[in-house]
C-alpha cells in the first residue's frame, strides 16, 4: 500500500429518484433486524457493477413513528452492546483527527498521533476508483502498525460498489466510515457526501449493505438538517440500518466554518441515539475540547482546520491566536511550527507522500512565517525542483530571521 486520497473526486453514479430534505418524517425508521457485525454473514465479493439504476430506491410515504416486536428490539440491544464493546476495546479514544481531503494521508496522522490524537481518518477515498483500480488502492490508501485506531472513509452511492471497496480495507482499520458529510460542489456533481441526505432510502441501502456484511464496524459522519427534528430521525435511521458510530459535524449542508458549529444540536444527537457519538466543529484548542464534550455528552472530539495550522493540539499546545494578550496562565511550550515542520518531513520520508500533499502543510503550519517573510514564500513559490533538503534549508532560513512563533502550554 503506499500514498492516501489525492486525487479529485467525480463520476460517481447519478440516482434517478430523490427524496426531499425538507420532510424527513416521510421515511418510516422501522427496520432493527439488523444482525450484529459479530454475526454478521459475508457475502460473496462480486465483481463491479457498473449500473445502478436510482429507481432501486424508490419514494415512499411513511410515518417517522415506529414500533419493534420484542425480538427486533433484542437483536437492536445485541447491536448497541457490540457498538460499546469495541468503542471500548479501543479504549474510547476522545480526540480524533478528522477526514481532510489532501491533508489526513498517514505522515500528518503519525505527527498528529505523536502529539496526543488518539484515533484518526483517512482522508475520503473514491470507492468506485478503489474497487476497481488496484493502481488507486496502492498509491491512495497507506497504513501502518502504529496509525490506530483508525477510520477509513469512502464516498459512495452505490452500496455494492461501496461494499467491494470495503472489503478491501477492513482488515486494516477499526471502523469503515461513509462520508455522509461533504459539502463541495464536487459531492453535489459526483452525488455523494451531504448530498446524499436527499436520498434516505438509499443511505439506509448503503449502510444496512456494510453492516450486515463487514467484519469491521461501520461509521458515518454527517452534517446536520435545518430542522432538528429531522436530524434526530436522520441519526435514529442510521442507527437502525446498523451504523456504530455517528460522528457529527455541527453545520448543515449550506454553512461553512466561518459559522459557528451547532454544539446544542449534537447534544441532541447523542441524547437520541444508543451507539458512540463524536463531535466535530470550532475545536481549536484544548478548551474547546473540554467545553464541547461537557456541552454534548459526546464520546469524543474530532479536528480538521485547526490541525492543519497546529498538529499539536492535542497534546495542549495553542498559537498565540488563542492566548490573550496579557494572560501570564501560559508559558512558551517549547515547541514552534519549524519543529514540527521538520517532523512531519522526517515522516514524509518514511512514508512517501506527492510533494503536492507536502507543499500543502508547509503553508498549513508555515504561513505565519511566509507572512511576515514574503520574499521566502516568493522563493518557494518559484522554486520548480522541490526537495525535502529544500524546506528543510528554507525552515532553517526563516529561523534566522529571527522571528518566533511559538506553540504556548498552560502553566502548571
Amino acid at each position: 500500500m503506499s500514498q492516501t486520497c489525492k486525487k479529485r473526486l467525480s463520476g460517481l453514479i447519478l440516482p434517478n429518484v430523490m427524496t426531499s430534505t425538507n420532510d424527513l418524517s416521510a421515511f418510516l425508521i422501522q427496520t432493527h433486524s439488523l444482525a450484529p457485525y459479530g454475526l454478521r454473514r459475508l457475502s460473496t465479493l462480486s465483481p463491479p457493477c457498473r449500473r445502478r439504476s436510482g429507481d432501486d430506491f424508490p419514494k415512499s410515504n411513511f410515518s417517522a413513528a415506529y414500533t419493534s416486536s420484542s425480538s427486533t428490539e433484542h437483536r437492536h440491544i445485541r447491536s448497541e452492546e457490540k457498538a460499546w464493546a469495541h468503542w471500548r476495546k479501543l479504549k474510547q479514544p476522545k480526540l480524533i483527527v478528522a477526514p481532510m481531503y489532501d491533508a489526513s494521508e498517514l505522515p500528518f496522522r503519525m505527527l498528529c498521533r505523536k502529539y496526543g490524537a488518539e484515533a484518526a481518518y483517512t482522508p475520503m477515498l473514491h470507492s468506485r476508483i478503489f474497487a476497481e483500480s488496484k493502481k488507486y488502492r496502492s498509491k491512495e490508501f497507506t497504513t501502518c502498525k502504529e496509525d490506530r485506531p483508525l477510520f477509513v472513509q469512502f464516498c459512495g452511492n452505490d452500496p455494492e460498489i461501496l461494499l467491494e471497496a470495503a472489503y478491501q480495507v477492513e482488515s486494516y482499520c477499526d471502523y469503515v466510515d461513509i462520508n455522509l458529510g461533504c459539502p463541495q460542489r464536487i459531492a453535489r456533481t459526483g452525488n455523494y457526501g451531504a448530498f446524499l441526505m436527499d436520498n434516505l432510502p438509499l443511505i439506509k441501502s448503503l449502510v444496512t449493505k456494510l453492516a450486515t456484511n463487514l467484519t469491521t464496524p461501520v461509521s458515518c459522519k454527517i452534517r446536520l438538517f435545518p430542522s432538528l427534528h429531522d436530524t434526530i430521525n436522520y441519526v435514529k435511521l442510521l442507527e437502525d440500518s446498523g451504523c456504530s458510530l455517528i460522528a457529527v459535524h455541527g453545520r448543515t449542508r449550506d454553512e461553512r466554518t466561518k459559522e459557528r458549529a451547532n454544539w446544542d444540536a449534537i447534544k441532541s444527537v447523542k441524547s437520541s441515539v444508543k451507539i458512540p457519538v463524536l463531535a466535530n466543529g470550532n475545536i481549536r484548542h484544548m478548551d474547546d475540547v473540554e467545553k464541547c464534550l461537557e456541552l454534548t455528552g459526546a464520546d469524543g472530539v474530532m479536528s480538521a482546520e485547526a490541525l492543519l495550522d497546529n498538529p499539536a493540539l492535542f497534546g495542549g499546545f495553542r498559537s498565540g491566536d488563542w492566548v490573550a494578550e496579557g494572560d501570564d496562565g501560559f508559558e512558551d511550550g517549547g515547541v514552534d511550527r519549524g519543529r514540527l515542520m521538520v517532523e512531519y518531513l522526517k515522516l514524509c520520508e518514511k512514508y512517501p507522500v506527492k510533494m503536492g500533499i507536502i507543499v500543502s502543510h508547509v503553508y498549513g503550519m508555515l504561513g505565519k512565517w511566509f507572512d511576515e517573510h514574503p520574499d521566502v514564500r516568493d522563493d518557494f513559490n518559484k522554486e520548480k525542483e522541490l526537495s525535502f533538503e529544500y524546506i528543510y534549508r528554507m525552515v532553517d532560513r526563516l529561523r534566522a530571521r529571527g522571528v518566533q512563533f511559538p506553540l504556548y502550554v498552560k502553566k502548571i
